[in-house]
């Protein structure tokens, strides 16, 4: 029988041909579990906002991946040493380190998925990968975890300046058409060097990671914070619980048999196991969507009514500002539904709701960008920039929001 070959080629809008490394990463790629990625939205319901932004995590993930490689051979330019397996474990981790976002990403973990984030679920996956592939992810997980002895080779996956970052900035930018996120990666890792362990920006890269920092800001207020993205979210995450709820309370709802599982039983870290992981990786973008088709024509007038607003996009309105909201204002609102939809007021808060939205482009305390001049002195980069604004783009900003319906015509 002809043998396959598994060394292929993707051709990526942003980088161009990508290579596959391996023999193993080619067979994680084909794994259900990562093709499932296909089917899950980057940026969730930004879409709703910029046309574009309909990349699926299976893109960011080979983007990653893509990156990691030409850090390894930036770092092993300038005498870093990584071995073949730390190399390979780097390739997996990176590109798994997604693999556990639910439908629409962030929508399933505040809704019908409780007290469980993506990253555990992601490892969950990695560590049920790992079985099956008898032990071959093992340094893999340990440097995602954080628990491998060369502490770099984990900033690479998990830090203020990784290659998740890189490519998501950069990505984002490209298919949402918002130009300021469109930092220069491959200039960023060229920069990148080790020093005790520790991944350190070479001095002659400083305005990289200041542009870099600065993008993050900016693609975060206009794009992953946008108010129609936020409110979009926010009446997703409201749709899945009253689906839950009404589920709950014994009507029955069309839904996939992955989704209804997920409505019908409480899920917490606690009874997430390999059952419930192998029902979770056959929900995707695809069941909720289907789902919303079928509820925004249900009986029930806040499931309809909210499936339908994302359905035909026409959102609750969201006003912002710096402040709070008073208590009054929300009170008010609730009232004024109560009475022109003959609606209970815990059903009103369905429709009326505040929040509130934070901002850090970086975090000064946690995982430094650390710059390395030419006599070996090593600066955090807020110390190390000429730039006032970088230090402003340490503090969070905060913002509130208040969401209800637009006027009646």
């Amino acid at each position: 029988m002809k043998k396959r070959n598994k060394l292929k080629i993707f051709n990526d809008p942003i980088y161009g041909f990508i290579t596959i490394p391996s023999e193993l990463i080619f067979d994680l790629l084909e794994h259900k579990y990562f093709q499932r990625l296909r089917r899950i939205s980057q940026m969730g319901l930004s879409y709703l906002v910029y046309p574009g932004a309909h990349h699926t995590r299976f893109h960011h993930a080979l983007g990653c991946m893509n990156l990691m490689q030409k850090s390894v051979n930036a770092l092993r330019f300038k005498g870093v040493l990584i071995s073949e397996e730390e190399e390979e474990a780097l390739y997996i981790a990176i590109l798994l380190h997604d693999i556990g976002h639910g439908p629409f990403s962030h929508a399933m973990e505040h809704s019908i998925v409780e007290e469980i984030n993506h990253e555990s679920i992601s490892l969950m996956f990695m560590e049920a990968i790992n079985k099956e592939f008898t032990g071959k992810l093992t340094l893999a997980i340990q440097i995602f975890k954080g628990e491998y002895h060369r502490n770099f080779l984990h900033q690479l996956i998990s830090g203020q300046l990784d290659m998740d970052r890189l490519d998501y900035l950069k990505r984002d930018s490209f298919y949402t058409g918002v130009a300021e996120g469109n930092i220069n990666s491959e200039r960023l890792i060229t920069m990148l060097t080790v020093v005790n362990d520790e991944l350190v920006v070479e001095e002659k890269g400083v305005y990289s990671v200041e542009q870099f920092l600065l993008a993050r800001r900016l693609m975060y207020w206009q794009v992953y914070l946008h108010k129609t993205g936020l409110v979009a979210e926010n009446i997703l995450i409201r749709v899945l619980k009253r689906a839950k709820e009404l589920t709950e309370s014994g009507m029955e709802l069309q839904a996939s048999p992955a989704l209804a599982f997920f409505l019908k039983n409480k899920i917490t870290k606690e009874n997430f196991l390999e059952d419930e992981l192998d029902t979770f990786s056959k929900l995707d973008d695809y069941d909720i969507i289907s789902a919303m088709k079928e509820w925004s024509v249900c009986d029930d007038f806040v499931l309809s009514n909210l499936s339908r607003m994302i359905i035909e996009r026409d959102l609750l309105k969201i006003k912002i500002k710096k402040k709070p909201f008073e208590k009054n204002k929300l009170a008010k609102h609730i009232k004024k539904i109560t009475k022109d939809y003959e609606i209970s007021e815990e059903e009103a808060r369905y429709f009326v709701f505040s929040g509130s939205i934070s901002n850090q482009a970086y975090h000064q305390n946690k995982q430094n960008i650390n710059i390395l001049y030419k006599n070996r002195k090593i600066a955090d980069i807020v110390g190390a920039t000429d730039q006032f604004n970088l230090k402003a783009l340490s503090k969070p900003v905060t913002k509130h929001f208040i969401c209800y319906p637009k006027q009646k015509d």
